[in-house]
């Protein structure tokens, strides 16, 4: 029996977020005891809060690969002319420019367009948050015309992707105005976000997974 494209995906995405994650946890539970060089170098390699290490590309890497299975249902659906394939498209772009961003921090610099101090300490939560809810709203007809697994699915992947991504932001930058980034604590929360993010995108691309299962087994 063929295997389907959910069930290849679900051990790779299991064992690579809970590595990715583990690995991260511990390097920081260590670096609290410890600073000595081969610390640093392990800390650089896979923490969650360093950029441009393995974290950051395995969380890029998913969120590519979101965006290109979404880049295919789109296509699919464009040749079908179905209904809501415009907002497949935007998704695949809107996931192509979240893993662009993952290895290139672009949304830091949306910060430098609002200036709210220690309220929100990073100011890019704001427009992000905006964007969120103008794009949440008119996707709403979308989601209803989902099979109802589904849209559960894709409700619960966003929860988690967006709750790392923007809510965790808020303790993040309580805790960075008072103590600063060079701290167990900033790592840790930190640590949480990023593990939110890697958890919400792997349920996303399993979403989307599930959706080409779902087609093969309606083709005779």
């Amino acid at each position: 029996m063929v295997r389907m494209v959910r069930e290849r995906l679900i051990l790779p995405l299991t064992i690579g977020g809970i590595a990715v994650s583990v690995l991260g946890l511990a390097v920081e539970l260590v670096h609290m005891w410890s600073h000595a060089d081969v610390v640093e170098l392990l800390v650089g390699m896979f923490s969650l809060s360093y950029e441009q290490n393995v974290p950051t590309w395995y969380s890029s890497l998913l969120l590519a690969a979101c965006a290109v299975s979404l880049a295919a249902i789109a296509q699919h659906a464009q040749e079908r002319a179905a209904p809501f394939r415009r907002h497949w498209w935007v998704l695949a772009a809107g996931f192509t420019l979240m893993s662009l961003d993952e290895i290139a921090e672009l949304h830091e610099h949306a910060g430098e367009l609002v200036h709210m101090g220690d309220a929100i300490y990073f100011d890019w939560i704001v427009p992000a948050a905006i964007l969120v809810a103008v794009v949440g709203l008119a996707y709403l007809p979308f989601l209803r015309a989902l099979p109802a697994p589904r849209r559960r699915e894709m409700i619960i992947a966003a929860a988690l992707y967006l709750g790392g991504a923007v809510l965790m932001e808020l303790p993040l930058g309580w805790w960075t105005a008072r103590a600063g980034t060079d701290s167990a604590g900033y790592a840790l929360i930190d640590w949480v976000e990023e593990s939110l993010e890697i958890a919400g995108a792997s349920w996303f691309l399993l979403a989307l997974g599930r959706r080409w299962d779902e087609r093969a087994e309606a083709t005779p």
